[in-house]
């Protein structure tokens, strides 16, 4: 069969209703979420999978990188460094002491670094970054959004919002029980690959990448050994236990579209394979190795990039150490020490509809920019003011788009986020 097919017309019910929807349960998505709720709206949180986090867990990317300036500030606080004391309460993190940060102490940065939370050219200092186990961080996930009444909703995949006069009014989403809406005030594409709002025909920009398989081992009877005789593997939680970053391996041998099922496939397989060889290879080469055992190869492909929004405003790299006045979030870069970029309000907005947002990779910055709004840390920023906003908006009888973005920062600072404005 070729060509097309005919689709009879039919009547998707409506199974909810609420204020603010959130589509997309990774780290963007659950910050959006539990920060619509504790500002008091209605809020639901669709995700496709059986877990929050997406890749801060399900891709094993378990490396919060960074919440400082790379020069011993901190720039990122707010939910981030809740769901990160969340975890270090139960032993799932580890992170630097304050007083270490910024210092450039040879024997700090080595131990910083057996971790993977000192990245990029040197000179280098301590940065504060930390390191946790993945199912603490869903664990912690699902208790930040619970405990403050967010519905959650597995199993379901969000296909492209309802437009009705201007707006988006809701959602349409598969399920194995069918098809079916939810009706919303404010909708939050959190999906990380801008699907509803690519959907709804917003302007966007698209990147292919080389994906990686992260993965992680046990039973390494030294890991000490093992990094001095193989620095691409890094200390994790949990004895004798090893996280083996961006698969370890050389790239697949092409880059891909990640929003394409073909190029998915394609490196998925690639990606196990180079895994898998990559393991006889420590298990042969590598002290510590030869009786170690694989815990977990990630769920999920290492994909940071595909479709960014073109928004009310494109961040991008000249604005560096910039300030804006509709600042809602502030990022250093991993790799970069003393890079700041403060996030405007604007890069969160689509240019098309007065009522969506996004957070997350996906928000309007250029490629280069991207680099540090990607990030784990950053996404939860992004994704904690959307949210606030998306509630504010709510109660003022507003839309996002002329939501007071004066009382959107108030409210985050008053939950502990950090607006240092690039210029003190």
């Amino acid at each position: 069969m070729t060509g097309f097919v005919e689709e009879a017309a039919r009547r998707t019910p409506v199974r909810y209703e609420t204020q603010v929807l959130v589509v997309g349960g990774g780290s963007a998505g659950v910050s959006a979420a539990v920060a619509s709720a504790r500002a008091g709206a209605e809020t639901i949180l669709v995700e496709r999978g059986t877990y929050l986090g997406g890749l801060a867990t399900g891709g094993l990317i378990v490396l919060l990188l960074t919440l400082d300036d790379g020069r011993g500030r901190q720039v990122i606080r707010g939910l981030c460094q809740e769901v990160t004391e969340r975890m270090a309460a139960r032993g799932g993190a580890y992170f630097p002491p304050s007083g270490d940060w910024g210092s450039d102490d040879p024997a700090l940065v080595a131990r910083e670094r057996s971790w993977g939370l000192v990245n990029g050219h040197g000179p280098h200092a301590v940065r504060y970054s930390v390191a946790y186990d993945a199912e603490e961080m869903k664990f912690a996930f699902e208790q930040m959004a619970t405990e403050r009444g967010v519905k959650l909703l597995y199993g379901a995949w969000g296909c492209e919002p309802v437009i009705r006069d201007g707006r988006a009014v809701g959602a349409v989403f598969q399920a194995k029980d069918g098809r079916f809406a939810i009706s919303c005030d404010v909708l939050i594409d959190t999906t990380g690959d801008l699907d509803l709002l690519a959907a709804a025909g917003c302007a966007h920009e698209s990147e292919k990448v080389a994906p990686w398989l992260w993965f992680t081992m046990g039973g390494v009877t030294d890991v000490a050994a093992a990094q001095k005789a193989d620095p691409r593997c890094f200390q994790s939680i949990g004895e004798g236990r090893v996280l083996l970053p961006w698969g370890s391996t050389p790239r697949i041998g092409r880059t891909i579209d990640a929003t394409s099922p073909e190029d998915i496939t394609y490196a998925s397989l690639a990606a196990r394979e180079l895994v898998m060889e990559e393991v006889d290879r420590l298990r042969r080469e590598v002290p510590g190795f030869a009786g170690a055992h694989i815990c977990h190869i990630a769920d999920q492909l290492d994909v940071t990039e595909s479709r960014r929004l073109v928004g009310e405003y494109v961040l991008d790299r000249d604005d560096m150490d910039r300030p804006f006045d509709d600042t809602i979030a502030v990022t250093g870069h991993w790799t970069k020490y003393g890079a700041v970029y403060a996030i405007p309000y604007r890069s969160l907005l689509a240019k098309e509809f007065p009522n969506v947002l996004t957070a997350g990779r996906s928000i309007s910055v250029d490629h280069r920019t991207h680099h540090a709004t990607k990030e784990i840390p950053a996404c939860m920023a992004t994704g904690e003011a959307a949210g606030t906003a998306a509630a504010l908006a709510v109660k003022a009888g507003v839309a996002p788009k002329s939501v007071d973005v004066s009382a959107v920062q108030a409210r985050l600072l008053a939950e502990g986020a950090l607006l240092w404005n690039c210029d003190g």
